[in-house]
């Protein structure tokens, strides 16, 4: 399937499902439509159907970019404080 680059709402869809294992661990594919569940999430996978969005975020502002920052930032931390040794 095909990988989202950006976060968005789906504004048109047909018979859409995604792969969100990547940033949520589950995984069963999840139906996405205009009536239920139209957030799609930068990372995920289209498994089935097809659609348009409209993206809302993008690098760092979207929700992947929002959990590697995070991850980075207290990977930063734990090393910065093995790193100052006396200073």
């Amino acid at each position: 399937g095909d990988l989202l680059p950006a976060d968005g709402v789906l504004i048109q869809g047909n018979d859409l499902k995604i792969d969100e294992s990547a940033l949520t661990g589950e995984s069963d594919h999840v139906r996405k439509s205009l009536d239920k569940d139209p957030l799609l999430l930068s990372g995920t996978h289209v498994m089935e159907g097809s659609g348009r969005m409209v993206v809302t975020a993008v690098g760092v502002n979207s929700q992947s970019g929002i959990i590697f920052t995070l991850l980075g930032a207290a990977g930063d931390d734990e090393d910065d404080g093995r790193d100052k040794k006396g200073d």
